[in-house]
């Protein structure tokens, strides 16, 4: 059986509305004139006068925004208020502009916006390769996944850990389209993806912080402080990935203007920067980060779902699906000879097993080391009909007991 690597990204996030049908504005009744107009604001829309105190003008960015405007009232004081709102949302839906379908967005869905720019070489007429807007998603995506994980837990290195909970958290962020390959923006919803934005905006800044004190000093003790902040290998390699093969590139977090700023976070900062020149601190952190993550003793309860060892006696690997005790899906174990036969009888009568050992960060924690205490877990008998049934049903009980085979677990 084999294992996804790590460096495999995750499904895609789903795409925001407007990639599908999008085919209604939010109710006039619903929006917050001061939060449309920020996110016109927000997206390039310029104001252009109108009535003081009573509505401003914006026209959209761009050379051919001339002929476009909205009329935006600045509070519902005024009884035509909801006219111009609606006036103004249905222009939107009209418009092609990506940033009219932003701001739909952000009305629809209140969402902190984070955005990656990517300054990258272009051909004839700003054209550029098919695969920079690729590369950039896939960046965008590691990161997203960092930040995920750092929501969890702190640590240097993941590997496995958490990837289950942070994908769940992923499920939610909206993802626009990107323009010309070189920049895209993830609108993460305020009611489940706060907090990913927020641990994400403090690591970045915390990253930024520690390569520039490496750079200034040759040390690389800032690293183990910016754990704390999140900074991880996952996202040193995410921000490796962001920047190789450009000539700089930037990440912002803007708040969604609906809810404000978060605690202990700024509003209205610079997006952070980072340069090809900052490659090297960020690689020698990665390794760091994966040499140093220290081994966790656990308790694990699982079921059994593959067996093998060299003969019909002596130790053997049994491969685990992880019920309770660690943030995994599956580890590989390798048990004494009494432990190995306890793991086989549990399977074959549908019981899980208990058994303790250390979750070793060599292989991304999916190695149980120092592993034995194995016993059978009791459960009543529909949870054991149903443990039964997701073993047949994933076809490993085919897989079981390889005694003859040669395979690697």
């Amino acid at each position: 059986m084999t294992h996804r690597p790590l460096e495999e990204p995750l499904r895609p996030v789903r795409p925001h509305p407007v990639d599908g049908a999008w085919h209604r504005p939010p109710e006039p009744d619903q929006v917050d004139p001061a939060v449309l107009s920020a996110l016109l604001r927000r997206h390039g829309w310029q104001r252009r006068g109108g009535a003081a105190g009573r509505y401003g003008r914006w026209t959209p960015p761009g050379p051919g925004g001339g002929g476009t405007s909205l009329l935006v009232p600045e509070s519902r004081a005024f009884p035509d208020s909801d006219d111009l709102l609606g006036e103004a949302l249905l222009a939107l839906t009209r418009s092609g502009t990506p940033s009219a379908r932003e701001v739909l967005v952000g009305l629809a869905v209140p969402s902190d916006e984070i955005r990656w720019w990517r300054d990258v070489p272009t051909g004839p007429a700003d054209s550029t390769p098919w695969t920079v807007e690729e590369q950039l998603r896939a960046a965008a995506r590691q990161m997203l996944l960092a930040g995920a994980l750092a929501t969890r837990a702190r640590a240097g290195y993941y590997g496995a850990r958490h990837r289950r909970a942070a994908a769940v958290l992923l499920e939610s962020v909206l993802v626009g389209s990107a323009a010309g390959g070189g920049r895209l923006t993830a609108f993460v919803p305020v009611g489940t993806g706060r907090p990913l934005a927020v641990r994400l905006h403090q690591a970045l800044y915390a990253a930024r912080e520690a390569i520039d004190y490496q750079r200034a000093t040759g040390g690389m003790d800032a690293f183990d402080g910016a754990v704390e902040a999140g900074v991880s290998r996952e996202l040193t390699e995410a921000l490796v990935a962001l920047v190789r093969g450009t000539e700089g590139a930037r990440i912002a977090v803007e708040w969604a203007p609906a809810a404000g700023v978060p605690a202990d976070c700024a509003a209205g900062v610079e997006p952070v920067e980072f340069s090809p020149g900052d490659l090297p601190v960020l690689r020698e952190a990665g390794a760091r980060f994966l040499r140093d993550e220290p081994s966790v003793p656990v308790r694990i309860t699982g079921t059994v779902v593959r067996m093998h060892r060299s003969g019909p006696r002596g130790d053997g690997n049994v491969r685990l699906r992880v019920i309770a005790g660690a943030e995994v899906p599956h580890l590989r174990v390798s048990l004494d000879e009494e432990d190995y036969r306890i793991a086989g009888h549990a399977h074959l009568v549908g019981l899980p097993v208990r058994l303790h050992g250390r979750l070793e960060s060599r292989g991304g924690f999916r190695r149980l080391s120092g592993a034995g205490g194995v016993v059978p877990v009791q459960v009543d008998e529909a949870e054991r009909d149903r443990l039964m049934k997701s073993i047949q049903g994933h076809g490993e009980s085919t897989a079981f007991f390889e005694e003859a085979c040669s395979g690697d677990d």
